[in-house]
């Protein structure tokens, strides 16, 4: 089990920790009842509180930010001399956190994504672990949530009686999801990225030997290059050539961002 505490890349505090001691972690504050936000975080979500200090701010606030993609825990390595042999990919931490919610008994909350998508991960969730307690789902509206609409979703998710709650949302909107609703959310809050449509299978995952290479952007930039080309083309090679500056501490990078002046509720 690794858990290292937080490192800092390019002004983001990611933590140094593995499948294991993330889990545990997360299992802690469901059983004590405690609000826990969680973010697994890749090059793309990253680099979006590199450019806005108030996403930096929230990110930072997290209690918890795995390092999601090879590349940054490659960073972690690089900058900070920590031995990381994996990263914590959401998809695969959202099982291992299932796989621990279904032998404990704690309930499972799923918000984000679509109809469809929610119902094809239920059935492909209980094949897997059937004695997973799934006690409620909600998709996106795909716009900003009204303040009722918002006491709405947390009456809901408090009268599930859910334990955990992974948020499927996309990056940015799912990381100021769980910074937001920390406040009115006894429980672990997971942003989890794109595991809701990975595990339901109406998004092909790039094989094992590009992700372990760290090159799964590639795959879903050859199915997706309108969508995705400019997250790809412009952030990937300007993310490593931040990296090169605070490797060589030619840039400080501060961590400290900037409080958010507007309230946003992405649902």
């Amino acid at each position: 089990m690794i858990r290292e505490g937080k490192r800092n890349i390019l002004g983001i505090s990611v933590d140094v920790t593995d499948y294991e001691a993330a889990v545990e972690s997360i299992l802690h504050a469901a059983r004590a009842r405690k609000p826990f936000a969680v973010s697994a975080l890749a090059v793309h979500g990253l680099m979006t509180g590199v450019l806005n200090e108030e996403q930096r701010f929230r990110l930072n606030a997290l209690d918890l930010v795995v390092p999601d993609g090879q590349p940054v825990r490659w960073a972690l390595n690089w900058i900070h001399g920590t031995s990381l042999r994996d990263r914590v990919y959401g998809p695969n931490l959202t099982l291992e956190v299932c796989k621990s919610a279904e032998q404990e008994g704690l309930a499972v909350f799923f918000f984000g994504s679509t109809e469809e998508i929610l119902q094809r991960l239920r059935q492909t969730l209980l094949v897997r672990f059937p004695g997973l307690r799934i006690v409620g789902t909600m998709s996106s509206k795909f716009r900003c949530m009204t303040l009722p609409e918002r006491d709405h979703i947390v009456e809901e998710i408090r009268k599930s009686g859910a334990s955990i709650v992974f948020v499927g949302l996309g990056c940015p909107r799912q990381e100021i999801w769980a910074y937001e609703f920390r406040e009115f959310l006894s429980c672990p809050l997971l942003a989890v990225g794109a595991a809701f449509p990975f595990l339901a299978g109406t998004i092909q995952q790039a094989p094992l030997w590009m992700q372990d290479r760290g090159l799964e952007w590639l795959f879903r930039f050859s199915r997706e290059p309108l969508r995705l080309w400019k997250r790809y083309v412009l952030l990937n090679p300007q993310f490593l050539a931040l990296l090169l500056l605070q490797r060589l501490r030619l840039v400080p990078f501060a961590d400290r961002g900037r409080l958010p002046t507007e309230y946003v509720l992405p649902g």
